[in-house]
Order: C-alpha cells, then structure tokens, then sequence
C-alpha cells in the first residue's frame, strides 16, 4: 500500500489569513501560527455558523401523519 503525501501546491493555493503560499504540512494554511490565529478565532466566536431557529412556527401547518 503506498502512502500518499498532499500535492505541492506550487503557490497557487493561499492561506486564508495572509496569503501566503500554503504548506502541505499545515494545509490550508502556511504555518503553525496562521492555524492557532485561526483556531484563535473560532474560540473567541469571531466565526460562526448560521442558524436558522425552527421553533416558532403553527403546528396547524404541519398535520400529523397518523390523523
């Protein structure tokens, strides 16, 4: 079984903190420190995912199956 390596980018992908040519070895990133400020940014909620809140709709609209 041979082991696969990630492909050399030769520049063409970005790290999405600074632009710089990625590394394969911290992919999508270019370094250790990009990926902890990013991962940086997840803990402090500077991202986040969407939510779309469901609980206030009429139970009218939506009949049981089983009636």
């Amino acid at each position: 079984m041979a082991t696969s390596k990630p492909p050399n980018n030769n520049g063409k992908r970005k790290c999405p903190n600074c632009d710089q040519p990625t590394v394969p070895k911290f992919r999508p990133f270019c370094s250790a420190r990009c990926s902890q400020l990013d991962l940086a940014n997840w803990f402090n909620e500077d991202y986040s995912v969407p939510v779309v809140e469901t609980d206030d709709f009429d139970e009218d609209d939506y009949p049981d199956e089983e009636r």
